[in-house]
């Protein structure tokens, strides 16, 4: 099976402005993320898709292949899908643009759960949910079965812990890999409410009726920026990783 990856990168964050080309120690953004996406030893090709001048210009100066797509796209997966369109791919990952710590062997290990899945449509990764994070809405919960399928995503803690059993609970990581074929496909399905409700993209394909593959990831922690507070937080663990230590 062969894959390729797309980092779907906008200039226009709302709560972020420019978010890609922010620096993270020295280095913009979406060349750590891109850089980092390449040691994925599963790919052949990495892009990076965008609507904005800017970006695909400092992208081009250090090497990045772009894909330039349409500016009225409402989520990043419709920027995805049409850039998948014209790739000549059997999976498709989604990396997220923000994820300027994502590691190879995170990618590996979402392309590997679908490829060793052939009745689901898509995986994605978890880990173990941050001690912390229980209450905060940003950080998403996902509830898996016993052969590792999502059965739920939410921004809230899930299952409830009405009785203390010791279950475990897990935080997800907006990393995506779809068959190429379901994602043209997907971003054609209507809306579902739970998606509406919690604004979360994946539960579209579960209220659809389809599946998605979970990978557990473990020495590894998603270290996303969202806001400009985040950037030295993200730069701490990277300093971290270079003398190192992990997250």
């Amino acid at each position: 099976m062969s894959a390729v990856a797309v980092i779907p990168a906008r200039y226009a964050s709302t709560r972020f402005p420019g978010k890609p080309l922010t620096e993270i120690a020295g280095v913009p953004m979406i060349q750590r993320v891109y850089e980092r996406t390449q040691q994925a030893t599963c790919l052949s090709k990495v892009y990076v898709a965008t609507d904005d001048d800017r970006i695909a210009s400092a992208c081009a100066g250090f090497g990045a292949e772009v894909l330039m797509t349409r500016a009225d796209h409402a989520t990043g997966t419709d920027r995805l899908a049409e850039a998948a369109s014209g790739l000549d791919a059997d999976f498709v990952v989604n990396v997220q643009g923000d994820e300027p710590l994502i590691e190879g062997f995170v990618v590996e290990a979402a392309v590997r759960a679908l490829g060793e899945s052939p009745e689901t449509v898509m995986s994605t990764v978890v880990h173990a949910l941050d001690e912390g994070a229980e209450d905060d809405p940003n950080r998403v919960k996902v509830v898996l079965d016993q052969h590792g399928h999502a059965l739920y995503f939410s921004r809230s803690l899930v299952p409830y812990p009405r009785a203390k059993t010791g279950h475990p609970y897990w935080q997800h990581v907006g990393l995506y890999v779809y068959r190429r074929r379901f994602l043209l496909d997907f971003v054609d399905l209507p809306r579902t409410p739970a998606e509406e409700t919690e604004e979360l993209e994946q539960l579209r394909v579960l209220e659809h009726g389809h599946r998605i593959r979970c990978a557990i990831v473990e020495g590894w922690r998603s270290a996303a920026v969202d806001v400009p507070e985040d950037v030295p937080r993200v730069e701490a663990l990277l300093a971290a990783e270079r003398a190192g230590a992990r997250p």
